[in-house]
């Protein structure tokens, strides 16, 4: 019989957090610098499948079970760890559970849910599914959801999401604070976690601070949203909240070197992005409580860590050698081009487009299918080593812009196309993922 103080359990999801079974707080330390403020880190790799969304995941089954759904087939967009708990739900419960999921997901995330049994459909899309994408991991969800016999449950829009932590979080921060808590701080992606921990904690103390975190454009953290992608983003509600802060990269992966180094706390992105903003949000003053949550832990973001932390990880592997010099000058050109005047935002690349400038597509012709930006010219980048493309203006003069997924390869194209005589050439930033987040045009390609 399970027994939660005991902690023995008569199956697995029993464990799932609620209030006579919560994950723990943890006090920081070293790496705060407050006198008087005591901040402490929900740890939620605590629950049983190793994420905060293991909350959400049982929530959106237990609702939909509950209104007679049928859920023999489930299909889910998600950034990972939503699809980690439906995966090993959809397990125990005996469904079959399908993910769509951006190809940029770290790869660790990937293997993690082919192993909990998942059928994966990767796509090109934001580390987190961004809405109106038309082959975007969301619009696919919704498309075999639609299939007879199918069920998308879709955490973006389903209240069952926020209702998780109104339900389990918020009634569990109370209680292991003893009602004292003063501030709440969690990353924003979904926001079912500040909409619905931060509800509950409001009704329970109106003078309770609620603040939330998000990466800037063009990010590297998993699972949470700029600001521009967060106004499509169904729970962002900033009007019930305190504050929100702009949290960069290079914030987030500090402190969870912080945290790991000085705390020993296994922390993964987003919480180091949490507890950064903890620091310009929370005041040091005597009996002043802040609550920060820490989604999941670092051992899913190996990769994302080797990238941005790069000292902890030793030499890195040789690299493949050359195809021969003028390939060596090409890539010293195109690293040193990709922080130089001639790489544009998306918005500007837009206004250049209405003045005239042509932009040039050179993505593969099977990524320009998926989503297309209207009026671009699809020129691959290997025609573009070949020589002139037939399709592009004979006037050297004219205004060109190069375009990719991700800004890089758009480099290469801008300096080709600058080797073959063309003056005035500019290369997008960030590629489709900057141009979809700043809430640009795009069609579904031809």
């Amino acid at each position: 019989m399970t027994d939660f103080n005991l902690r023995v359990y008569d199956n697995t999801l029993d464990m799932l957090s609620n209030v006579d079974n919560p994950t723990p707080i943890v006090r920081l330390n070293r790496c705060i610098p407050f006198k008087h403020t005591k901040v402490y880190a929900k740890l939620e790799w605590y629950n049983p499948f190793g994420a905060v969304k293991d909350r959400v995941a049982a929530n959106l089954i237990k609702d939909a079970e509950k209104r007679g759904h049928q859920l023999q087939n489930l299909v889910e967009p998600t950034s990972g760890n939503t699809g980690m708990g439906l995966a090993m739900i959809s397990n125990a419960r005996g469904y079959h559970f399908t993910a769509t999921l951006s190809k940029a997901i770290p790869l660790e995330k990937r293997s993690a849910l082919r192993l909990f049994g998942t059928n994966l459909i990767e796509l090109q899309d934001d580390l987190c599914p961004m809405p109106g994408q038309p082959e975007g991991a969301m619009a696919k969800a919704a498309e075999m959801g639609r299939q007879p016999g199918w069920m998308s449950l879709n955490q973006y829009a389903n209240p069952a999401n926020p209702e998780a932590h109104y339900l389990t979080t918020g009634p569990e921060i109370w209680r292991q604070t003893e009602g004292k808590i003063t501030h709440f701080v969690a990353g924003l992606g979904t926001c079912g976690t500040i909409t619905g921990t931060g509800r509950f904690l409001k009704e329970k103390d109106p003078n309770i601070g609620i603040f939330g975190a998000h990466p800037t454009d063009g990010h590297d953290i998993p699972g949470v949203r700029s600001r521009k992608a967060l106004a499509l983003t169904s729970f962002f509600h900033p009007e019930q909240y305190n504050g929100v802060f702009e949290i960069t990269d290079a914030e987030a992966y500090g402190m969870c070197k912080r945290l790991i180094l000085e705390e020993s706390i296994a922390a993964g992105p987003t919480s180091g992005m949490a507890l950064a903003a903890v620091l310009k949000a929370v005041p040091d003053e005597p009996g002043n409580i802040c609550v920060v949550m820490f989604p999941d832990n670092a051992f899913k973001y190996m990769s994302s860590f080797r990238k941005h932390l790069p000292e902890l990880f030793g030499p890195a592997e040789p690299a493949a050698p050359a195809a021969g010099p003028f390939a060596e000058q090409l890539a010293a050109a195109a690293k040193f081009a990709e922080n130089g005047p001639d790489v544009i935002g998306a918005a500007e690349a837009l206004e250049r487009m209405g003045q005239g400038a042509v932009l040039v597509d050179v993505r593969n012709p099977n990524e320009v299918k998926q989503q297309a930006v209207p009026g671009a010219l699809n020129v691959p980048l290997g025609d573009l080593t070949q020589g002139p493309a037939l399709d592009l203006p004979e006037d050297l003069d004219a205004p060109l812009i190069t375009f990719c997924a991700k800004g890089k390869r758009s480099v290469y194209g801008m300096l080709l196309l600058k080797a073959q005589g063309y003056r005035n050439v500019k290369s997008v930033y960030g590629g489709m993922g900057a141009w979809v987040e700043a809430g640009l045009p795009t069609k579904a390609g031809e």
